[in-house]
């Protein structure tokens, strides 16, 4: 099968980061593929930034559909566009922080997430009441770490999250921790094996969920809300995402 799997940013090492994770936990005879946008905010870290990265995700998603690829992964903890995208492809999409929530709503009684800024907390916070997982969740944690810094060498940011993690567990009640942030991907063995409790990254949770809906035969529903979105002319910036009838 053929799995895209989509950095809405458009910072190359990030996305090669994202790539090695994912297909590290691919099954043998998927063929994973990591892109991000030609066009987009370099990190994901507001509401504007996530508005402004949909149209480049939508592009990868039409690409992909051209291409034939069978599912999705979009890894961004914010989940941008996930809907839009659901309506565009034919097979699963998956979002990284509803992959990894679920997840750790199976593996636990209570996580905590652990992201980047703290002015991200209120989305991480809506995602976890929209799919259903705030009674699941303790908290939502912020080491105040910018997305880049993540990609700096010599950078203390391992040991911020990891500390933050902690704290996660001591005062939060918490008995997994979620990352929230693609970003973080790599740091996840090291603190599962630091912390010794499961530790969810979303965008291995979404490659294999995204697996497993490919492999029962489920695609995205056609029927309602989630059909293709209706023909209509688009103008300015965005006349290159007209669909045909």
């Amino acid at each position: 099968m053929r799995i895209l799997v989509i950095n809405p940013n458009t910072t190359a090492s990030m996305t090669a980061k994202i790539g090695e994770a994912a297909r590290a936990v691919a099954r043998r005879g998927s063929e994973v593929t990591a892109v991000s946008p030609v066009m987009g905010p370099a990190s994901i870290e507001s509401h504007y930034d996530e508005a402004l990265a949909v149209p480049g995700l939508l592009q990868c998603i039409a690409q992909g559909e051209r291409e034939g690829v069978d599912g999705y992964v979009i890894a961004c903890f914010g989940d941008p566009g996930l809907k839009a995208a659901r309506e565009l492809a034919r097979g699963p999409v998956v979002g990284i922080a509803e992959a990894a929530m679920h997840l750790a709503s199976m593996v636990g009684t209570r996580f905590s997430v652990v992201t980047t800024l703290a002015r991200t907390i209120g989305q991480a916070r809506h995602l976890a009441e929209a799919y259903g997982m705030e009674r699941f969740c303790a908290n939502v944690r912020a080491c105040e770490l910018p997305v880049l810094e993540l990609e700096e060498p010599g950078s203390n940011a391992r040991e911020r999250i990891v500390a933050e993690c902690r704290r996660a567990l001591d005062e939060d009640g918490a008995d997994s921790i979620v990352l929230g942030c693609a970003g973080m991907a790599d740091l996840c063995a090291h603190i599962q094996q630091t912390l010794a409790v499961p530790v969810i990254d979303g965008v291995a949770a979404g490659v294999q969920m995204v697996e497993s809906l490919v492999a029962l035969g489920l695609r995205t529903s056609k029927r309602g809300e989630l059909a293709r979105p209706l023909p209509k002319s688009m103008a300015g910036l965005l006349a290159g995402f007209t669909l045909a009838p």
